[in-house]
């Protein structure tokens, strides 16, 4: 019998796992609790260190680009005069082997499923089974119980099932429960061509051009870019849950916002700055608590591990969330390379010293990215967090300097 893998969760975190362990004789099942397996309509951002990965190692640049990946060519911070007071430049090909790239988080979603799931690429195809939620696993035994009793069982279990991760509370042995930071985003995306008629904005922002912006009024912000090659425009409202007009005592991770509560709480700033605003009427829009973790004291236990933000959620300050589950996933697959040639596959002990081995390679860097993300979020966050002493231009080379997690561990 082979290698058995089970995956819980069915999105990035997952999808990427799957990709990275994927071998010949490996069957590896992907559990998703959703009766389809798709994502939201939002932009999503991976750094050098992951986009090297995705776009490199595992051949999806091609892809992507035609379904119009972007290069984040800038990141700009405009105040509510439309006075830039920042530009960063972000092209970082030649500086550390890729870009920081730009996509639709449902094409990203979807060419990583189909590298982890189609039988074109090299390995056994990973199968993927919606409407499977997990109620329960056992960490020893490797198996997993699904919400239906159904039990299935393998030689490892990945819990890639996010902040709300089911797995989590298994493998601590207790609930560690994400907290609320004081901050909540509204999300929504708009036609790029709508947006650019309107010349109070475009005479500020060009929203086709690939670059991240940010509009800085008080304690609230816009954090705004295009994707699928500047035909869309995504926009993150970020303000204090004491400052906003919806019900602050909502706990939910995501709900739907209420358009004209959203436009009480930006009331004050300026038309030009309010055009992205008012042209979401009437589409979807998303009402976004931002939650994190506190450092786990372990990520994993006999025969799982937790990757992603099942691991380390973090605050979209410093746009790594997805980048570092990219980073778990491409450590599984190398400290996992070798695995059945050199051990029986059955073998708990084997299993959970690899475990330890991938934990001990990504909990130091991953953490100081959840921290010095939460960090960049003060004052928002609570006082009295571990101070990451690094300034902005040292820590993008922290990110971004990274080549693999056996090339960051040796």
């Amino acid at each position: 019998m082979g290698f058995r893998i089970i995956i819980v969760g069915g999105g990035i975190a997952g999808l990427a796992a799957a990709i990275a362990l994927r071998q010949d004789n490996r069957e590896i099942i992907i559990l998703e609790q959703s009766p389809i397996s798709q994502e939201i309509g939002a932009t999503i951002s991976l750094q050098p260190n992951a986009s090297k990965i995705v776009e490199g190692q595992w051949g999806l640049a091609a892809t992507l680009k035609e379904r119009g990946a972007m290069v984040d060519e800038a990141f700009e911070v405009y105040n509510l005069d439309g006075e830039m007071q920042m530009r960063i430049p972000l092209v970082t090909k030649d500086k550390y082997g890729a870009e920081r790239m730009m996509y639709h988080r449902a094409d990203l979603h979807e060419a990583l499923k189909h590298r982890a799931t189609s039988p074109t690429f090299p390995g056994q195809a990973a199968v993927l089974r919606t409407s499977s939620r997990v109620a329960s696993c056992d960490c020893e035994t490797g198996t997993v119980e699904l919400a239906s009793g159904e039990v299935l069982s393998a030689d490892l279990i990945i819990g890639a099932d996010g902040i709300k991760s089911a797995v989590r509370g298994c493998v601590l042995g207790g609930e560690v429960n994400a907290r609320p930071t004081g901050l909540s985003a509204y999300r929504m995306m708009i036609p790029a061509d709508e947006l650019q008629q309107q010349s109070e904005f475009a005479k500020v922002i060009n929203p086709r051009k690939g670059c991240t912006t940010m509009v800085i009024g008080q304690d609230r912000r816009l954090i705004m870019g295009p994707a699928r090659n500047g035909t869309i425009y995504s926009i993150v409202a970020l303000v204090p849950d004491e400052s906003m007009n919806e019900d602050s005592r909502i706990t939910s991770w995501t709900t739907k916002g209420d358009h004209e509560k959203m436009m009480k709480t930006f009331a004050d700033f300026p038309d030009w700055a309010q055009k992205p605003l008012q042209l979401a009427k009437g589409s979807a829009l998303g009402l976004w608590q931002l939650r994190d973790l506190d450092p786990l004291p372990t990520w994993y236990r006999g025969r799982a591990i937790l990757i992603g933000d099942a691991a380390h959620a973090m605050l979209p300050t410093q746009g790594q969330g997805a980048s570092q589950a990219i980073e778990d996933a491409e450590a599984l697959g190398a400290f996992f390379h070798e695995f059945e040639r050199t051990t029986p596959v059955n073998s708990l002990g084997a299993v959970a010293q690899v475990n330890d081995a991938v934990f001990r390679c990504r909990y130091d860097r991953a953490t100081t990215i959840q921290l010095y993300s939460r960090q960049a979020a003060k004052p928002a966050t609570e006082p009295g967090n571990r101070k990451v002493n690094m300034n902005p231009a040292e820590f993008m080379d922290y990110n971004c300097s990274y080549n693999g997690a056996r090339d960051w561990c040796k």
